[in-house]
């Protein structure tokens, strides 16, 4: 996701409330619960994993949780700070030879620094968001010290391929000792979670035999609201995004090869009078420039780059339709905020994207990599306003299946579940754990 979550000026750090040994925080609801929260991306990073990470770091806090963060410094110093109430706990870090905007914990000293931020905080349980340098190191730091670990996983090996430069003829090779590196890592949780059941069911295909739970990401129906203005405060939002006052098909996200953002630009080739919005930053974006200009569409295929997070709603509201070509999507958070935004969606028929769209209803699916169908589907879209509506409606209604405050409050119970040692599979209560999932009629 294209945002930023950085204050622009840090407060003071704090200092956590002292525990004694042999004591826990209370159980009273929303009260004197701790969590470390361990993650190899956290803002200022732009993707789904760092983005979903520092909602829910903010959201916890917002319930009267404790939370710390341990995570890379952007900057390669370690130095420990609190912003909007989240005391993030940054480790020293190096530039990675996989893309330039990513940094990796230095692993030299990380587990001594891990050993003893969990004796200062004795956290009632440790939430890591990946199986990398810092997730690992803390899944086992957590376990030597007798702390639950809670894990939940945002990772496909298809979204490293490129990254990593791995060939063609040996991807399949490199997704199975992939896999097997994740389930030995996920083993070493009390409790698994994934954001869909299609990403349930990925883990469970892969291998993994522990019980899963689909928790969404979730997503602020607040914040992410439809277009209630006219004509005229449409032209004036789109005109602030430099946009033409015209149908719009919008992509949020990185302009990387894995989200297949040719596909949609070859689609608005094949639209008359449609132009697509790109919003967001990548390695891909000079190629894609190109190749817009060769299809006969410069004009048509806007890069709006880097838009901030308090100007994001705006950009949604911008749109007629939604459209996401990626195959490797865990849930697309970005495809939930156009939803709740009261866009259609054209989304690629492919791993959980299915979850979010009623075909004929709130968009439609097309064959992953058919460019032809996508343009197909986003003419039919638009042909109609009064249908255009009426599924951007529809979209709204299944985008309040994934109310935050839901994902929020089960993953509390979950970290008080664990701390108290409850097993998995005992504690999933099926009310509340199918609004989590954001399952139909939850």
């Amino acid at each position: 996701m294209s945002t930023s979550f950085v204050s622009p000026a840090p407060s003071t750090p704090r200092t956590p409330p002292r525990v004694l040994p042999g004591t826990r925080p209370s159980d009273a609801e929303g009260r004197g619960v701790r969590i470390l929260i361990g993650t190899d991306t956290y803002p200022p990073d732009v993707n789904g994993a760092a983005y979903f990470t520092a909602r829910l770091a903010r959201g916890l806090t917002e319930r009267g949780v404790s939370v710390h963060v341990v995570c890379p410094s952007p900057e390669g110093r370690p130095y420990v700070v609190e912003r909007d109430g989240v005391v993030e706990h940054r480790l020293r870090s190096m530039p990675s030879l996989a893309h330039e905007s990513v940094r990796l914990t230095v692993p030299v000293g990380t587990r001594g620094h891990l050993d003893r931020l969990l004796s200062r905080l004795r956290p009632d349980a440790v939430h890591v968001q990946n199986h990398f340098i810092v997730g690992r190191t803390l899944t086992h730091a957590a376990r030597d010290h007798g702390v639950p670990v809670v894990a939940t996983n945002h990772f496909m090996p298809e979204n490293l391929f490129d990254y990593l430069h791995v060939p063609d003829t040996l991807r399949a090779h490199v997704a199975r000792l992939a896999w097997w590196d994740l389930r030995a890592v996920l083993s070493g949780a009390e409790h698994v979670t994934t954001p869909t059941p299609a990403a349930a069911r990925l883990l469970r295909d892969q291998g993994f035999t522990r019980t899963v739970e689909p928790v969404s990401c979730g997503i602020d129906l607040v914040r992410f609201s439809p277009f209630r203005g006219g004509a005229a405060e449409r032209r004036r939002l789109r005109a602030g995004m430099g946009l033409p006052d015209r149908r719009t098909m919008l992509f949020v996200g990185r302009l990387d090869e894995e989200k297949r953002i040719d596909d949609l630009i070859r689609a608005a080739a094949r639209v008359p009078d449609v132009q697509l919005a790109l919003v967001g930053k990548g390695s891909c974006r000079r190629r894609l420039e190109e190749l817009a200009a060769a299809e006969g569409a410069a004009d048509r295929v806007r890069f709006l780059g880097f838009v901030s997070h308090a100007d994001l709603p705006d950009v949604y509201r911008c749109a007629d339709v939604f459209t996401i070509a990626s195959i490797a999507e865990l849930q697309s958070i970005a495809t939930l905020e156009a939803m709740a935004s009261g866009l259609p969606v054209v989304a690629a028929d492919a791993m959980a994207l299915p979850h979010l769209v009623e075909a004929g209803r709130n968009g439609y699916l097309f064959p992953p990599g058919d460019h032809e169908a996508l343009a197909l589907r986003v003419a039919d879209v638009v042909a109609d306003d009064g249908r255009r509506l009426r599924m951007g409606e529809h979209s709204r209604a299944m985008a309040a299946r994934h109310r935050l405050e839901d994902s929020l409050e089960r993953f509390e119970r979950i970290y008080r579940d664990a701390a108290r040692g409850v097993p998995a599979g005992a504690r999933i209560p099926g009310g509340a754990a199918a609004r989590a999932a954001g399952l139909p009629g939850a």
